[in-house]
């Protein structure tokens, strides 16, 4: 394996592989920063460029697109507060906030150390721990994708800091949303209304762009003048680049932790970023001594979501590359190119195919060393065109990209007025207090769950109480009692901070956005 491994790291090195890297990350990047573009459309737009390649140079090139496409979207969400892709949905939880304090070139930076340490962190677990991994992912059946769901749920409890109460609502309403279209198990139509386009259900990306892009445009809209004059004191108020790393280095805890939940959320097939920055980012939360400060601004939220959904990326890759199986909607197309060049996943793709397979797994980590001075050129280069930009001017070009990357997704205008009905939906709701992620968490994992219930329900029916099928199986209880301990432990956490008068706190002016926010 040594000698497999310093060939291939050798044959990176290689010019033609290099050029490859920095194109791959480069396209992945510019295309995740698009709103509604997502990786999978964007590989699957690369295949027919694969044909004329050898099978290592194709790999090479969707390995680091794959990777630079994941680490784009945190521009957007960082700077427009709109996600490019579903895995960075936590990135716009503080990302945005500190862009409104002027900070956004610091939330680049944070953006980029996480995915830099999450890929190379995703790529090491790759290459030492895939069959293991893969053999104990096998083991989840659906009652124990029903509990994963579950747990998934606990977090909107922590979301939703301002009120426990409106988070569930926020929740259900997500839930409610993910229950249009046909069944996932029985193929019953529900909640179209008789419009034969919503039988695909609510879309994820024109929802997501919707509850997290319209309301503020509405209020960039509504507020130009004072929201202008915010975003022109960003270049003033920036930190160096080099203090913003120093900063992160200080708590290397959370970026071990949210990688080593990328990578264990990648290898479950079908889970992917968009629920791994969710998990690492309440992790981050609950385990920092200041969590009042998520969602306002705090860098270690930032670094808790990026480093988690890249290291989704060689996560996911477990799976796929051992067993066959696709962690993640982007993998089916890279499975793909494997089978085109008669390349079959298993044992023997390491030990036949060895030089080859480790290749295309350390591409993925040079492409992670290539997004730190591609991503803090072009990022920077964007931070500085969105911030100098009028207000009359970005507004209406975020809304073209929102309209455009909504309709890209399926080529179906219902998508642009499902963006712009939750876009409306997401306003009201912010008017009234609610915050999107709830919502935005409960649509994505509101199909998991019902799967998971109704498969393990049909499994159960030999027992005489089939519902007992998700108490009886180890991992499910293990499941369980985290979904337990997650649920409870932000009511533990504010009896504990209420014990120490942490809840007579003055305020600090780290808790605010800025002063003139809330004049």
């Amino acid at each position: 394996m040594l000698e497999q491994l310093t060939s291939a790291f050798v044959q990176n090195l290689s010019p033609s592989l290099l050029i490859l890297i920095v194109i791959g990350t480069l396209g992945g990047l510019t295309l995740g920063a698009m709103p509604g573009l997502s990786a999978t459309m964007g590989l699957a737009l690369l295949i027919p460029f694969t044909f004329t390649m050898s099978p290592v140079a194709g790999l090479v090139l969707l390995g680091a697109f794959y990777m630079g496409a994941i680490y784009g979207g945190s521009f957007t969400a960082i700077l427009v507060n709109t996600p490019g892709t579903p895995s960075s949905i936590a990135t716009a939880f503080d990302g945005y906030p500190l862009t409104r304090q002027g900070r956004s070139e610091e939330a680049i930076v944070a953006a980029t150390a996480g995915s830099f340490f999450g890929g190379l962190f995703g790529v090491a677990a790759l290459i030492f721990l895939a069959p293991p991994l893969a053999a104990f992912s096998l083991r989840f059946g659906p009652p124990e994708y029903f509990w994963v769901a579950v747990f998934g749920l606990t977090i909107i409890a922590s979301l939703a800091s301002e009120s426990l109460f409106k988070g569930l609502i926020g929740g259900l309403i997500g839930l409610l949303l993910s229950t249009i279209g046909i069944a996932p198990v029985g193929g019953d139509v529900r909640f179209t209304f008789g419009v034969t386009a919503l039988q695909g259900g609510v879309a994820l990306i024109p929802a997501l762009i919707g509850f997290f892009t319209i309301p503020e445009l509405i209020k960039m809209v509504a507020h130009r003048g004072r929201e202008a004059e915010l975003l022109e004191e960003a270049n003033e108020r920036s930190r160096g680049v080099y203090r913003a790393v120093l900063e992160i280095l200080r708590r290397p805890v959370n970026l071990v932790r949210s990688s080593v939940l990328g990578v264990l959320t990648g290898i479950l097939p079908g889970a992917g970023g968009n629920i791994a920055n969710l998990v690492a980012y309440n992790e981050a939360k609950r385990a920092s001594p200041h969590p009042e400060r998520f969602g306002k601004g705090e860098i270690d939220g930032v670094v808790a979501a990026e480093s988690a959904n890249n290291a989704t990326v060689a996560g996911s890759m477990v799976p796929m590359l051992t067993l066959g199986i696709p962690g993640a909607p982007p993998d089916a197309i890279i499975l793909g190119v494997l089978l085109l060049h008669g390349l079959r996943p298993g044992a023997e793709l390491f030990s036949t195919q060895g030089e080859l397979t480790y290749t295309f797994i350390l591409s993925m980590a040079f492409a992670a060393v290539a997004m730190v001075p591609i991503g803090l050129t072009a990022g920077r280069a964007l931070q500085r065109a969105v911030v100098r930009m009028p207000t009359r001017y970005l507004a209406p070009g975020v809304m073209l990209l929102s309209i455009v990357g909504s309709f890209a997704i399926r080529n179906n205008i219902i998508d642009v007025f499902v963006m712009l009905l939750t876009g409306l939906l997401g306003y009201a709701l912010l008017v009234a207090g609610f915050h999107p992620a709830p919502v935005v968490l409960g649509l994505i994992l509101g199909p998991i769950a019902e799967t998971g219930l109704v498969q393990g329900l049909l499994i159960g029916t030999a027992m005489a109480q089939p519902w007992l099928i998700f108490f009886t199986r180890p991992i499910s209880l293990a499941i369980a009692a985290l979904c337990v301990i997650s649920a409870a432990w932000p009511f533990y956490a504010n009896w504990r901070r209420r014990r120490r008068g942490g809840a007579t706190r003055p305020p600090s002016a780290a808790d605010t956005p800025t002063t003139r926010e809330v004049e």
